[in-house]
């Protein structure tokens, strides 16, 4: 039960209410989120996860690529997106570091021309010359620039990641991606406006039991035109191609299949003989068999009873002539009896 208040207490307690001396109990302050009306969000957290379908593929892509060319597993995480101004991102990244640059441009107007740029870290950077080289590939990273040899061997690698880029957005766009310069010096580029809003997705990559990541800067101008279209079923989609190139396909593959070998089997008949029979059977013995020489034979292709068919001759040589097609029901209900057989 609640301690009772004396008179005596109770009249203190009035006159600091009176005077404005009693402690009011503040209540807690929610925290806020600050928002900069100088540099409004461009995209929702909706439309930014629209980019995981296609990051993840990016991912499993690049890891299957460095996993072969450095001959060792290779695992490759995308984290989530995050929208920054453009000076924001050139100030996080370090003096020394390996800048793709790739050109964006579309035949089908689908995009302006515009530039995305992929950057490596110096760690990642060395530890990828180290193993294309033949190294163990888990050194540490010497702290200097970059030499020429190796920026030319890592060109390389840019020119294949940038191919890789290129086939994932094509399988939703009509864009093209062609590694157009790299640069070392991030504090040099001139690409865009401080204020200007980009997109960074960041890639978590491990090799040889070391961890590195390497980001992705993406034009803002560039989502805004196809951020709409990012979504699981466009990921999942296939990839465009030419009418007259997937015929050419089909046709090709259709010629190699027509040039691939397959034994034919005739059966005129089966029938099962004890083993005794067939050791004492000699050469102008006769074998009673059910059908008649004029009944339907079976022809087999690679075990499987596709037609049917009569014996006949042709100059002087034993013939067949094909009278029906075996339908694929009837396939399957052959298939099921053979295989019931002992």
């Amino acid at each position: 039960m609640a301690e009772k208040l004396s008179q005596s207490q109770i009249d203190a307690l009035l006159n600091r209410m009176a005077t404005g001396g009693t402690d009011v109990a503040e209540k807690p302050t929610q925290k806020l989120k600050e928002y900069d009306f100088r540099a409004p969000r461009k995209f929702t957290k909706e439309q930014l996860k629209a980019l995981d379908g296609l990051q993840e593929t990016l991912a499993r892509v690049l890891a299957s690529y460095f996993s072969s060319v450095l001959r060792i597993p290779c695992e490759i995480d995308a984290a989530a997106a995050e929208e920054q101004r453009f000076y924001e991102y050139g100030n996080s990244l370090p003096d020394n570091t390996m800048l793709g640059l790739l050109s964006v441009s579309s035949t089908t107007n689908e995009c302006d021309d515009t530039t995305l740029m992929i950057d490596l870290t110096s760690s990642l950077s060395f530890q990828l010359f180290d193993r294309l080289l033949g190294g163990p590939g888990n050194s540490p990273a010497p702290e200097r620039g970059f030499t020429d040899i190796e920026i030319a061997i890592l060109q390389n690698v840019l020119n294949q990641v940038a191919r890789r880029v290129d086939d994932v957005w094509k399988n939703t766009f009509n864009i093209d991606f062609r590694l157009e310069n790299i640069e070392t010096n991030p504090r040099l580029l001139q690409l865009f406006a401080p204020e200007d809003i980009v997109v960074i997705t960041m890639m978590n990559i491990r090799i040889a039991g070391t961890t590195n990541t390497f980001s992705i800067c993406i034009p803002a101008e560039l989502l805004e035109q196809t951020v709409d279209r990012f979504s699981r079923k466009f990921a999942k989609a296939k990839k465009q191609q030419d009418p007259d190139q997937e015929r050419m396909k089909k046709q090709m593959i259709l010629e190699n299949v027509c040039e691939s070998d397959l034994e034919m089997t005739v059966v005129f008949d089966q029938f099962t003989m004890p083993l005794g029979e067939i050791l004492n059977l000699q050469p102008m013995d006769v074998i009673p068999l059910r059908k008649h020489v004029d009944s339907d034979l079976g022809v087999y292709i690679d075990n499987t009873e596709w037609f049917t068919a009569k014996l006949g001759e042709t100059k002087k040589r034993k013939a067949i002539k094909l009278n029906h097609i075996v339908e694929q029901t009837e396939m399957m209900s052959n298939g099921q009896q053979s295989a019931g057989k002992p």
